[in-house]
């Protein structure tokens, strides 16, 4: 017999045990549904202190909603946990085979896939080791704590003027170009109506909380820095299983209907991996919509291919 054989076969395998994975095993295991929830263990927000945003939960860890989530979700007699890495995934005659890293494959009728992407900063000295603490790229999630003080807006590309004009809102914002986006005239007349100052100088560096040193020598004191950051999807089982993915604002992203189904029949994507703006509150309601399109599908059998 085969070692995919002779593994167990799940209703659903879900391939990412964060907030939208959580979310999606919630529901099916509600529904008395076998459930395989496969996990690195690396949460998109692990290097933030605080979550902000999510009602019931707004100011907790991150790590604490992700612990008291699982804790909850494992409660459930049919969910089973596997801490490691799906590396491939495939069709089979009734579902998918998923290879993970320590050589086992699992198996299942349908696949979620809330594996979550890969924030990729720009290479400024002091950025990374700042980011989730002092330096953010969600105002919803980090702008308030920032008690109307003085933000930079560290540009990336032509989606930064999005970020520097929403933050005045938040605080008294200035635009760091670095090279990397130059305003036109109506860009900057419309900075000007927000009142958003730029600078134009390269960063050298971010110091002290989140100083902004540039190549001049002058220092720039910030009560916080945001960025928008480029992103690229955490897990290859998408695009090895042909899935439509878009090219997003930021990186690429799953494509998904409104009940999060992709274009492959039977897989199914929640959270940041399929969703260009992400949060946590975002996250728990795909995983949930997730979840139950799963097991609809499971209960009345998949829509005819187009």
């Amino acid at each position: 017999m085969s070692t995919a054989q002779s593994q167990p076969l799940y209703d659903v395998i879900i391939v990412g045990g964060s907030y939208a994975g959580l979310s999606c095993a919630m529901q099916l295991a509600r529904a008395r549904r076998r459930v395989l929830v496969i996990d690195a263990g690396q949460r998109r927000n692990r290097y933030a202190s605080h979550s902000h945003g999510f009602l019931t939960q707004d100011g907790r860890a991150p790590c604490d909603i992700a612990a008291e989530g699982k804790r909850q979700v494992l409660a459930y007699s049919t969910v089973t946990w596997r801490e490691g890495r799906a590396l491939q995934a495939s069709p089979t005659a009734d579902g998918y085979a998923v290879q993970l890293d320590d050589g086992s494959t699992v198996q299942a009728m349908r696949l979620v896939l809330a594996s979550g992407v890969v924030d990729e900063l720009p290479p400024i000295e002091g950025l990374r080791e700042r980011w989730g603490a002092s330096v953010f790229h969600c105002p919803y999630c980090h702008g308030y704590e920032l008690d109307q003080g003085r933000i930079g807006v560290i540009a990336t590309g032509p989606l930064s003027m999005h970020h520097a004009l929403m933050l005045p809102d938040w605080g008294t914002v200035t635009f760091f170009l670095n090279g990397a986006f130059e305003p036109d005239a109506a860009q900057l007349a419309e900075l000007a109506r927000r009142g958003s100052t730029v600078e134009s100088g390269p960063i050298l560096r971010i110091a002290g909380l989140a100083d902004v040193v540039l190549a001049d020598g002058s220092t720039h004191a910030m009560a916080g820095l945001f960025v928008a950051p480029s992103t690229r999807q955490s897990s290859p089982l998408a695009g090895q299983l042909g899935c439509a993915i878009d090219e997003g604002l930021t990186g690429p992203v799953v494509r998904t209907d409104e009940m999060k189904s992709t274009s492959v029949a039977g897989v199914f994507c929640c959270g940041d991996a399929g969703r260009a703006a992400g949060n946590v509150a975002f996250a728990v309601a795909d995983g949930a919509m997730a979840g139950v399109a799963a097991h609809r599908s499971l209960m009345f059998g998949l829509p005819p291919a187009a």
